[in-house]
């Protein structure tokens, strides 16, 4: 039998190696860090992990369960059981300060704020948007959709520079 001990330490573990697993559309971003890692449970059949996708039909849902189940075996943790859980929805409070500064050093800009409530976030009017690279916010967005959904693409007046923005869903 598993004591309590040895199951916090395999979910500690589970937590650290996902913790390395980057997001495949923002590679400086790790799953955890997204907040896309619910929870991680010890089960009768090994560990559970429950994943919640920024959005539902996100092209790179797929590619993270794969990798997720990917670095937990490569850990010795054994085959993973994954859930994927879509209520409540995934926001962008979910991401860490951490991953916010990463974000902006990465040059996207980080979400302005908490995300909308009772509005439809994605198409939510944004505040003044602060440019990643020199921090103006004499900003304006050119397109509501960047590389993925849940960024737009903005321009900076100060320094000319495109950037994307993460948006506050």
């Amino acid at each position: 039998m598993v004591t309590a001990e040895k199951q916090d330490m395999r979910i500690a573990q589970a937590w650290a190696v996902l913790g390395q697993v980057m997001d495949p559309e923002v590679p400086a971003l790790s799953v955890v860090d997204l907040g896309i890692v619910r929870e991680i449970r010890c089960e009768a059949s090994g560990l559970a992990i429950d994943l919640t996708p920024t959005y539902t039909g996100c092209p790179a849902t797929a590619a993270i369960r794969l990798d997720v189940e990917n670095a937990i075996e490569a850990a010795g943790l054994g085959r993973p059981t994954i859930r994927l859980v879509t209520s409540p929805a995934w926001t962008t409070d979910w991401i860490s300060p951490d991953a916010r500064r990463r974000l902006k050093e990465y040059g996207i800009a980080p979400p302005a704020g908490s995300a909308p409530k009772g509005r439809r976030g994605l198409f939510a009017p944004e505040p003044a948007i602060a440019c990643p690279r020199c921090g103006s916010t004499d900003t304006r967005q050119t397109s509501a959709f960047g590389s993925t959904a849940c960024k737009a693409l903005y321009v900076c007046a100060a320094c000319a520079e495109p950037f994307e923005y993460f948006k506050c869903i």
